[in-house]
């Protein structure tokens, strides 16, 4: 792996920073207050070719792969780790279109996505988030097409999607192995998305219900062939959980940003309290997780982009990353001492962007398992045998 970024990749990131100093920061404590999603944003900044980045040129994207996504998200998640998160979702789409979907449906919807259309991907359910082979989601067969009952939860950008891709049971009795995939327009009869949730964090992100009550869709909606949901989601995941990743490094190095300044500026006992060794190794360790985290990140994402198996990397970067943001975040609050505490310091935004980095796309325990499952592998073993 080339550790330097190429040309390309350097001026991705000038582009990337700039747009997030302007457009981002300035703007990202209101967003978060209001419970706003920047749509406006979004769209400049795919007016800067700075979104949906994976679409091949032949479908008026610019064909580039998961490092140069990482390297913008990164940029912009530094500015606000929700809007890089609503701004990189349509990824979860595109790959998902990528690795299964036919020429007709490749025209067809990545075409809207290259034109700046917003699109969601329905996994998670009130019952089931990291257990995906435990949805309930229904796809039951009318003629040779598919009717499709059940809900979902928390899927972000759903307020405003054209389209979804919805995961649903078509064999209820087998497990991950019964898990198809479908192209649900949101016009679709029966199909109601909820009003935005009330979150934590991450607010500039909108995530929402989607209810389906007898959905009708036909054969030209199953996303590859019946049965292959779950191999499509894991395809989709190696691809993406480097972005998450790299969301988090962005989160980290803003909390060194804001850090620093302020414990340069800040005296106690006669002294700038970065001047004191338990003020100053918080931010060392900050640094180091973010160095650690980035080299993970870019390791992962490398590897996909070259077609090579990447699951037990985006694993490592994913569970490091994530778990690595939220102690940056609460080091520091507490290098900020009582006034991190308050929203009128990005401090506690940054703690409360955090949490989430640990949970979505696969929970940090998951991304455990996953190790545990790929190291037992390479040992011939069945992990608990």
């Amino acid at each position: 792996m080339e550790l330097e970024l190429t040309d390309e990749q350097q001026e991705i990131a000038r582009l990337a920073r700039s747009f997030a100093e302007r457009e981002v920061m300035p703007h990202a404590a209101d967003w978060d207050r209001d419970h706003h999603w920047p749509r406006d944003v979004i769209e400049r900044a795919h007016g800067l070719g700075l979104t949906d980045l994976p679409i091949p040129e032949r479908f008026g994207g610019v064909g580039l792969g998961t490092l140069e996504t990482a390297i913008v998200a990164e940029e912009l998640a530094r500015g606000c780790a929700g809007f890089a998160s609503s701004l990189t979702l349509n990824d979860l789409v595109i790959h998902a279109l990528l690795c299964a979907g036919s020429e007709a449906q490749l025209d067809l919807y990545m075409s809207r996505l290259s034109e700046g259309a917003f699109a969601a991907y329905g996994m998670t359910e009130p019952g089931a988030g990291s257990d995906i082979a435990g949805i309930r989601t229904l796809a039951a067969r009318r003629g040779d097409g598919w009717v499709l009952n059940g809900s979902k939860m928390w899927i972000t950008n759903a307020p405003a999607a054209e389209f979804f891709v919805i995961f649903a049971k078509t064999d209820p009795d087998a497990r991950h192995r019964g898990i198809s995939a479908f192209l649900v327009e949101r016009g679709s009869d029966g199909l109601t998305v909820g009003a935005p949730l009330q979150k934590l964090g991450q607010r500039a992100a909108p995530a929402a219900e989607v209810f389906m009550v007898d959905v009708a869709v036909g054969p030209e909606a199953l996303l590859g062939a019946e049965g292959d949901g779950f191999r499509i989601a894991m395809h989709v995941f190696d691809r993406t959980r480097p972005v998450i990743s790299a969301i988090a490094v962005g989160l980290m190095v803003r909390c060194l940003d804001e850090a620093v300044v302020y414990a340069t500026a800040r005296e106690t006992m006669g002294r700038a309290i970065i001047g004191h060794q338990a003020v100053g190794h918080k931010l060392a360790q900050i640094a180091i997780d973010a160095e650690a985290a980035r080299l993970l990140t870019r390791r992962a994402a490398w590897l996909a982009d070259r077609g090579q198996a990447n699951t037990l990397s985006a694993a490592y970067a994913k569970a490091f990353a994530g778990d690595a943001a939220m102690r940056a975040a609460i080091e520091t609050v507490q290098v900020f001492g009582g006034i991190g505490y308050s929203s009128e310091f990005p401090a506690e935004k940054l703690m409360r962007d955090a949490k989430v980095l640990q949970i979505y796309e696969g929970t940090s325990e998951i991304q455990r398992n996953i190790i545990v499952r790929e190291l037992a592998r390479a040992a011939g073993r069945q992990p608990g045998r």
